[in-house]
């Protein structure tokens, strides 16, 4: 059975992309099947796999808003998992999609074509855009669980009580099996004092659990896209990777607890 977890967080500069390619990598050296898929215009999980979106002719936007089978837009990646890049056409797709009917299914959709295909895939991860727009709200929809990159810095608080309202609408109105698997943190620099207090009262005030262990700030994770690869590629050894390498086994265990039934609230 597939995993499709969403990675969100509208505020940016919290390391949602690298979390996405470096898990996606590391579930990859675990023997699972992965699509990492970004839905960001500005298409930095694509080119941080190596990847230039101004010479791509088709991406995740002609999935969304033209029906266009994923398999024909999928690339295989050198980090061995398989990308649904984008490009700056995506920008158009909010506008695209906001009079269309259903838009809030128009991911969960794209993924169930796949499941007609010869390719069957462990995980799914869906790197969302840094806000609340048509495209989050859609990934929300076809996701099984949302994983929540955080900063641990005081404005982080916003940011997750926003993230956290519409997680609360989506499960009312389009995926009532959606959950929240926790906040990720990165950036995370343990000898602060500060960085430990906002993590703790985060966890106590929204009741979230925190996926372990807390990435390092390094600077290896700035080399890496620059290389088009993840870091588990460009510095296997390195903190950084070691700690991707324990959250992708601690999300795996996550994976198998039961899932939530789609009937009642």
């Amino acid at each position: 059975m597939t995993t499709t977890l969403a990675v969100a967080n509208q505020k940016g500069g919290v390391a949602k992309t690298t979390s996405v390619a470096s898990i996606g990598a590391a579930l990859g050296e675990l023997g699972h099947k992965v699509l990492l898929v970004d839905l960001d215009p500005q298409a930095c999980l694509t080119f941080s796999l190596g990847i230039d979106p101004e010479d791509l002719e088709l991406s995740v936007h002609h999935v969304l808003t033209k029906g266009l089978d994923p398999i024909e837009v999928i690339l295989e990646t050198d980090d061995g998992v398989d990308l649904l890049p984008a490009t700056i056409e995506l920008a158009r797709a909010e506008a695209d999609l906001l009079t269309r009917t259903g838009r809030e299914h128009v991911i969960k959709t794209s993924l169930e074509m796949l499941e007609d295909s010869e390719v069957e895939y462990d995980w799914v991860l869906l790197d969302c855009p840094p806000s609340l727009g048509v495209l989050t709200v859609a990934a929300l929809t076809a996701a099984d669980g949302v994983l929540v990159p955080l900063q641990c810095e005081t404005l982080s608080h916003r940011g997750v009580g926003q993230l956290l309202d519409t997680v609360h609408d989506v499960r009312r109105f389009t995926n009532r099996r959606l959950e929240v698997w926790g906040v990720l943190p990165t950036l995370y620099d343990g000898r602060t004092n500060h960085a430990r207090t906002v993590l703790e009262t985060i966890s106590e005030t929204y009741q979230l659990d925190v996926v372990e262990p807390p990435i390092p700030k390094t600077i290896r994770f700035a080399e890496a896209p620059a290389a088009g690869r993840s870091i588990l590629a460009t510095s296997r050894s390195s903190k950084g990777a070691r700690a991707y390498r324990e959250v992708a086994e601690n999300l795996v265990t996550r994976a198998k607890r039961p899932r939530k039934s789609t009937k009642g609230r």
